[in-house]
């Protein structure tokens, strides 16, 4: 047999049923990589292996005992550092909650444990999970697997280096403007952000404007679907909820022939003074002609969303950045990026707050008629290849930062604002063997659309790493 970690999530969910190799083995292999590994990738900030490896043995009992078991029982999944697991530490990737202990599971790790998924650890995200990279005060920072003197993206970039680099076989990630496919462009891998609704935040953890949602991070579309069918799920007093899949689950969307759809496209970037590296236009050219390739329409469009909605998603961002209850004793260890937007959120007033929203509102309804009649949209992922680490904060202050920020995450957000899935596919890498994704987005709803597509071009090439592997591998 391969190596284990060689083994996407399926493939090891279905040597655990034939008793190939135990949930034991499992965990214990990626515990070892995790020891060796690690410090040099920063994906974790947290490793649980006695919470791991008991687990681990539950679900082998299982197995002995011949019970009927989930399609991803006795796969490792971590989860983020940005999500509540009984008993464990959580740090929100901030020194301001460096001994604070999540009191409850939020309903997503619930799911995932009764699923028989197993937790290694709780993987690395920047403080509060504002920024795109994951350079923090808690832990190393979080480098993709192809170039370890780069930034593996945020803020779900520990869940992203762990799945490249194989230190899990997939990933529970979260996104609030491209936090799932702004790593896995950056570690060449697929993230998909289902759509608003579709997976509870509960009991603790608001849905407010919708911005935010859990979703999955892996290196192939089944796993993704997989593990979405396991994430997805509604709780009493949810704001929002997402209609079920017409086929009954994702899983079964992953491999089924999507038909002959109409894409549009664009490349223009949301961001003033955002510009394209002539590499990630490369990327968008050869998505494109990929897609012509296996008989999709695509059509050039104009942008449906114009330069005004930046800053009404900044002024949420600002607000946002203050839902965390911080210490006042403690102020003083936030990073200056997050002392900046935090003093600009607590003196955004309520009303400009709501303006705010309103507009975001009205854009995405006006938005939506243009992109309506097409069955997915492709757009660039980022603005450029993944960043050396350092690079966002090698500036004077942290209003740099943040421009740095939003023009290189120039596309994502959108589709946060508007509520839609959407999805990072690794086809292309640079000259230099630099991951560089495109994105997918699909109607509300319509995740299966996208995975079908999705699971067609990864068929249609082999798999998407096409038996590239990052050194570390």
């Amino acid at each position: 047999m391969a190596h284990i970690h060689d083994l996407n999530a399926l493939e090891q969910a279905a040597a655990v049923r034939r008793r190939e190799v135990s949930p034991v083995e499992i965990t214990e292999h990626y515990l070892d990589r995790i020891a060796r590994l690690d410090p040099r990738v920063g994906a974790y900030v947290t490793v649980t292996p006695e919470l791991a490896l008991e687990q681990a043995h539950k679900v082998e009992a299982r197995v002995l005992a011949g019970e009927d078991l989930s399609p991803l029982a006795g796969v490792p999944i971590p989860i983020k550092d940005l999500n509540l697991v009984k008993g464990v530490p959580i740090r929100f990737g901030s020194a301001t909650y460096e001994d604070f202990v999540a009191p409850v599971d939020d309903s997503l790790v619930e799911r995932l444990g009764e699923a028989g998924t197993i937790m290694l650890g709780k993987t690395a995200t920047p403080e509060f999970g504002l920024p795109c990279y994951t350079e923090t005060s808690v832990s190393p920072p979080s480098r993709t697997p192809w170039d370890l003197s780069r930034s593996a993206g945020g803020s779900s970039g520990g869940a992203a280096a762990a799945v490249a680099a194989g230190l899990a076989p997939a990933a529970q990630g979260s996104d609030g403007a491209g936090s799932i496919r702004i790593p896995a462009s950056a570690c060449g891998l697929f993230g998909l952000k289902p759509s608003r609704g579709r997976i509870s935040f509960a009991p603790i953890v608001p849905d407010l404007a919708g911005l935010s949602t859990n979703g999955p991070i892996t290196r192939t579309v089944a796993d993704a679907a997989a593990l979405l069918d396991v994430m997805a799920h509604h709780s009493p007093g949810d704001l929002y909820h997402a209609p079920p899949p017409e086929l009954g689950s994702f899983g079964a969307y992953a491999g089924r022939d999507p038909g002959r759809l109409r894409i549009a496209r664009y490349a223009e970037p949301l961001v003033p003074g955002a510009v394209l590296d002539p590499e990630v236009l490369a990327a968008y050219e050869h998505a494109s002609a990929a897609l012509a390739a296996l008989g999709h329409e695509v059509v050039d469009i104009d942008p449906p969303f114009g330069p005004e909605l930046v800053p009404r998603f900044v002024t949420l961002w600002y607000a946002f950045s203050c839902m965390h209850p911080v210490d006042l004793a403690r102020q003083d260890r936030l990073r200056p990026l997050t002392a900046w937007l935090r003093e600009r959120g607590f003196a955004t007033p309520a009303p400009d707050f709501l303006q705010a929203q309103s507009a975001l509102q009205f854009a995405t309804r006006m938005g939506l008629r243009a992109t309506d009649p097409y069955d997915a949209v492709l757009t660039p992922t980022l603005t450029q290849p993944p960043r050396p680490v350092g690079w966002f904060e090698d500036v004077d202050d942290p209003e740099e930062t943040f421009e740095r920020m939003k023009r290189f995450a120039a596309f994502p957000a959108v589709y946060n604002a508007s509520g839609q899935p959407a999805v990072n596919l690794p086809l292309y890498w640079s000259a230099e063997g630099l991951p560089i994704g495109v994105m997918l987005a699909g109607r509300f709803g319509d995740e299966g659309t996208l995975i079908s597509v999705s699971s067609q071009i990864e068929a249609a090439r082999g798999g998407f790493w096409g038996g590239r592997r990052p050194a570390v591998w």
